[in-house]
C-alpha cells in the first residue's frame, strides 16, 4: 500500500462570500458592557461610530500635544495617569486638550479605574458627539480584556451551508446537496444523545488564524427544520443538553450521492482536508444510498478522528502491519 496521501477541498461551494464584521461603539457596548463593567457616562451620542481597529490606546501623548503616529482608530482609554495629567493643567488649557483629542474623530472614550470625567470635558465630547464610558476595573486588565473581545469581533466570518454537531467532543460539518438528509442525519445523532451546534446554516469564525469556531445564526439557534414535521425546538423536545451554543470545528463530513462518488475510499490511507479562511480541517465522503444508517457512519469517524488526535491513525496500523506480513522472511531462519 501506498503512503498517506494529503488532499485538499476547496470550500468554495455551498459557502458564502468570507466577511469581516464592522465594529461600532454601540455593538461593541452591547456586547462586552457586561464583562468589561462598562457604564455610559453622560448622553448617548456617537454610537455610530466606527471602531476601525481591534486594540486599545492610552493616549497620553496626544492629551500633552503630540500626535504624530496617534492611533485615532483605536477606542482610547484614560487611566490613572492620564486622569493626573488633566487634573494638573489649568481648566482652559484642560477643555483645550480633550478639544483637539475630540478632533480626531476617535471612536469613544473610556475613563478606568471608575474615574469620572470632568463636567466641562463630558461637555466638549457631547458636542463632537464622542461617547464615554466609565469602568472600574485597572486599566491594564480593562486593556487586555478589551483587546481579547475586539479580536473576536473583527475575526473574518464565513457561512456553510451545513449542519454542525457536537460528537464527543468532535465538533462535525455535515455538508451535502439539498435534500440528501443533513438535517435527518443531525436528528439522527441528537437522538443517541449528542448535541446540535447549527442546522442547515453554520456560522463559521477564524479565531486568530489557529481554529475556526461555529455557531448557528441568532434566528435559527436551537432550531431545526425536518422535513414532513417543519419547525422544531430541539431544546424544548430533547432537553437542554441536546444543544451547544458555539464549537471548534474538527472534522468535516460531505454526504453525496452512491452513484456520483468517483472513487468509494476502502481503506481511509488517503487523507483530505478541508479548507475554511486558510485552515485545513480533516475532511471524510461517506456515499449515501437506502440502507446506509449514515448517522452512526458519522458517529464512527468522529470517533476515528479523536483517536487521531490522540495519536491512533487505524488505517495506517493496518498498513504498516501488512507490509510486515508481506516482507519477504528470512532464508536464515528455521525451516
Amino acid at each position: 500500500m501506498s503512503e498517506p496521501v494529503a488532499a485538499t477541498v476547496s470550500s468554495t461551494r455551498n459557502q458564502r462570500e468570507k466577511t469581516v464584521p464592522v465594529v461600532t461603539v454601540e455593538s461593541f457596548y452591547d456586547s462586552h458592557a457586561e464583562k468589561l463593567q462598562m457604564k455610559l457616562e453622560g448622553p448617548r451620542v456617537g454610537f455610530h461610530r466606527k471602531i476601525r481597529e481591534p486594540t486599545i490606546n492610552r493616549p497620553g501623548l496626544a492629551l500633552s500635544g503630540f500626535y504624530t503616529y496617534f492611533a485615532e482608530k483605536r477606542v482610547q482609554v484614560l487611566g490613572a495617569a492620564e486622569h493626573s495629567y488633566l487634573k494638573s493643567l489649568s481648566k482652559r488649557t484642560r477643555i483645550q486638550r480633550i478639544r483637539d483629542l475630540c478632533a480626531c474623530k476617535i471612536p469613544c472614550l473610556v475613563m478606568s479605574r471608575g474615574f469620572h470625567l470632568a463636567p466641562e470635558l463630558l461637555a466638549v465630547t457631547e458636542a463632537a458627539k464622542i461617547a464615554v464610558f466609565r469602568t472600574p476595573m485597572i486599566t491594564m486588565k480593562f486593556i487586555n480584556a478589551a483587546t481579547i473581545a475586539l479580536e473576536v469581533d473583527f475575526s473574518p466570518t464565513v457561512t456553510e451551508f451545513g449542519s454542525m454537531v457536537d460528537i464527543l467532543g468532535i465538533g462535525v460539518l455535515i455538508r451535502g446537496a439539498s435534500g440528501i438528509g443533513k438535517s435527518e442525519t443531525a436528528l439522527g445523532l441528537i437522538e443517541r444523545g449528542y448535541s446540535l451546534v447549527a442546522d442547515d446554516v453554520t456560522r463559521i469564525t477564524s479565531l486568530e488564524g489557529r481554529e475556526l469556531m461555529a455557531t448557528a445564526p441568532d434566528l435559527t439557534r436551537n432550531h431545526m427544520e425536518v422535513r414532513g414535521i417543519g419547525i422544531i425546538n430541539v431544546a424544548s423536545v430533547f432537553g437542554i443538553g441536546s444543544i451547544r451554543i458555539e464549537k471548534r470545528l474538527d472534522l468535516v463530513v460531505t454526504l453525496e450521492e452512491w452513484e456520483n462518488v468517483e472513487e468509494i475510499e476502502r481503506v481511509g490511507i488517503e487523507r483530505e482536508s478541508y479548507e475554511i479562511l486558510g485552515l485545513k480541517v480533516p475532511h471524510v465522503t461517506i456515499p449515501v444510498r437506502p440502507g446506509r444508517d449514515i448517522a452512526r457512519l458519522i458517529e464512527v469517524a468522529a470517533m476515528d478522528q479523536k483517536l487521531k488526535g490522540l495519536g491512533q491513525n487505524s488505517a495506517v496500523d493496518f498498513n504498516t502491519k501488512l507490509l510486515n506480513l508481506m516482507e519477504p522472511r528470512s532464508t536464515n531462519g528455521p525451516a
